[in-house]
């Protein structure tokens, strides 16, 4: 596609092909009061479930349509015709399989870069980032997200880095560029006893003006008045389910949609509007670590985001609401088999992610307290030989190698695979993939998407919604 003439004719082109393009065929069907052709999208709100592969979308539909008779907010924009949908080419500038730093610098950048990268070319030149253009154009900017704020999906709508490891480096550059509200994990990155720098920037931001967050309460009794750094665990946050799961977690930890409510609330006053980006980012971890509680629970509570986006949208009128991943990971889907409907019901007992399960098991542990920590997560336990097989990887001389974010080289694979037993779910692996993935849009500007489309031209799809020149 050609970009300039992409943003520079987009609207004219949609506008007069309406009723013989892709594009006329999506948008006739949309609801006519929430979606006004010939308005600007004033607020954008961009919400990636990270690592999300089509079978993680269709698992938590159906185990929330078993569960409660209702399913995901997602598919439910779906079955009520009130979205534009297409699928999303999600290649990098290395690989057509991306990781999340080339997939967010997409969109943030509107060029393809190499994996690792965030929106530095491979020849070197910097793409100004899309919440840096926004920002120049008067509208407030932010990120949420349960990884570190400093991660790539946050940082990829943001900065310039050639490595997504620079991560104290990326928090300074947060700091200097004044983003309006900036919350997820990531202590680490801003603690000066954790700093290799050991700068304090937790004072820094203070010292701009910031009101600095280290709580759920304290993120929801900061003010809508001034700038928000909430930084509320060390590194990730945890698991959905594990956070439910412990009232201490869950009184001391925001949950997604909690975060995507505050900054809204802080940034929805502004008379040129906001941008913001919602992330779910330990979808990606779980799928990686073939965690299906993590997974699962994770992703309803990326929906739960997705309701608090398109409430606010319907009343405002003049938000864009984008919902998409950045790639697929794993592809886990239900197996076919005689139980699968009771198997995969038995998710709805789950308390705990295995991430939770394995790091109570020890070496020391016997047959029976294996069985317990599982019977207590999971609402069923393992045969002996299971149990036995699980022990096998505490002995000190085996260790499971899968799993990007498996520091302790835990038997999540072997694990995954003794649950299928009893949930019916199957993974074909524990990293990335280079599947289409699905992209919806609602509210001003979802007539501009095509049906199908690569993730660089989400970038001009955006500047072209709000009306904002692609010129800085």
């Amino acid at each position: 596609m050609n970009r300039r003439k992409f943003f520079r004719n987009g609207s004219i082109f949609t506008l007069g092909t309406a009723l013989i393009s892709p594009f006329g065929a999506n948008a006739a069907t949309l609801t006519p009061d929430l979606i006004d052709k010939n308005k600007k999208a004033k607020n954008i709100i961009l919400l990636v479930s990270d690592g999300m592969s089509n079978g993680t979308l269709n698992m938590t539909d159906l185990y929330l349509s078993r569960k409660n008779g209702v399913g995901s907010n997602w598919l439910q924009l779906y079955k009520d015709n009130r979205v534009s949908r297409a699928l999303m080419d999600t290649a990098s500038a290395s690989s057509i399989v991306t990781d999340s730093a080339a997939a967010s610098s997409s969109w943030g950048g509107g060029f393809r870069v190499k994996n690792g990268a965030l929106n530095v070319g491979p020849d070197g030149q910097e793409h100004l980032p899309i919440w840096q253009k926004f920002k120049k154009a008067g509208k407030m900017a932010g990120c949420v997200t349960t990884v570190p704020i400093t991660h790539a999906t946050p940082a990829g709508f943001c900065i310039n880095s050639k490595s997504r490891n620079s991560m104290e480096d990326i928090a300074e550059q947060y700091l200097d560029l004044e983003f309006d509200i900036m919350m997820g994990g990531g202590q680490k990155y801003f603690d000066a006893a954790s700093r290799k720098d050991k700068k304090d920037m937790f004072a820094a931001f203070k010292a701009k003006g910031y009101q600095v967050a280290k709580t759920r309460s304290e993120m929801m009794n900061a003010s809508n008045t001034k700038p928000v750094l909430g930084v509320f665990d060390e590194d990730a946050l945890p698991y959905n389910i594990d956070r439910t799961s412990d009232e201490k977690l869950k009184s001391s930890i925001p949950s997604l949609a909690e975060m995507a409510q505050k900054a809204i609330d802080r940034m929805k006053d502004h008379p040129k509007g906001f941008v913001l980006q919602v992330e779910a980012g330990k979808v990606d971890w779980a799928a990686h670590g073939n965690d299906i509680g993590g997974l699962i629970y994770d992703q309803v509570a990326f929906d739960e985001a997705v309701k608090v986006a398109i409430d606010f949208a319907e009343k405002d009128k003049n938000t864009l609401v984008i919902i998409t991943t950045d790639h697929g990971n794993a592809n886990p889907g239900i197996i076919y088999g005689k139980y699968a409907n009771e198997n995969f019901d038995n998710i709805q007992k789950y308390k705990h992610t295995n991430e939770y399960i394995l790091n109570n098991i020890h070496a020391t542990s016997t047959f029976s307290q294996v069985k317990e920590v599982v019977d207590f997560s999971n609402g069923s336990t393992l045969s002996d030989e299971d149990a036995k097989n699980v022990l096998t990887y505490y002995d000190g001389l085996h260790k499971e190698e899968g799993g990007l974010y498996n520091y302790k080289k835990l038997p999540f694979r072997a694990f995954a695979e003794m649950q299928q037993k009893t949930n019916s779910v199957g993974w074909i692996s524990m990293d990335h993939s280079a599947d289409y993935v699905e992209l919806a849009v609602f509210g001003p500007g979802s007539e501009l998407l095509k049906p199908f489309i690569k993730n660089t031209d989400l970038h001009y799809l955006m500047l072209q919604a709000a009306e904002v020149e692609n010129k800085f």
